[in-house]
């Protein structure tokens, strides 16, 4: 199964799960709380205030060399969505890839979500935790913040 596959499977539409798809083409779901849902939509609004001459997602479904992945906000320069708008799946990472975490996510997992996002063109990769405490990552490491986004905050609760 393909992730176009997926995305037009009328037993899947609906699912209240977050869905990827590791290397192998198998059904990686993972379940959501509340809290989750209303970082994303804060990031969303202050990045769309900071950077309002791009496009801000969330749910943004990446092909990666290990599946596709999906970053829970993901912001693409006006150039880059333009290439990936129609897509099911982008086939190059938009500028800034959030993952927003939870306690079933391992740092293993986020970290190699992170190398991934960075293969596939992710210039710089955030993570929220659960406490509302953001940090900002580019290919050489940790950054105290965003090079991208000047300005956004370390927090948002």
């Amino acid at each position: 199964m393909n992730w176009q596959q997926i995305c037009e499977d009328p037993q899947l539409r609906n699912l209240p799960y977050k869905i990827e798809l590791n290397e192998t083409g198998q059904l990686i779901m993972t379940p959501a709380r509340l809290i989750h849902g209303a970082y994303q939509a804060r990031i969303v609004r202050i990045l769309a205030k900071i950077l309002p001459s791009g496009e801000c997602i969330t749910e943004c479904a990446i092909n990666t060399p290990k599946g596709t992945k999906v970053a829970d906000v993901a912001w693409f320069s006006s150039q880059r969505w333009e290439q990936v708008k129609a897509q099911y799946e982008s086939p190059i990472a938009p500028e800034i890839c959030v993952e927003i975490l939870s306690p079933s996510n391992s740092k293993v997992e986020i970290n190699t979500k992170k190398r991934l996002y960075f293969a596939a063109g992710a210039e710089e990769v955030w993570t929220c935790d659960e406490q509302g405490k953001l940090s900002f990552w580019n290919q050489t490491g940790e950054l105290e913040q965003s090079g991208l986004a000047h300005g956004f905050p370390e927090r948002i609760d």
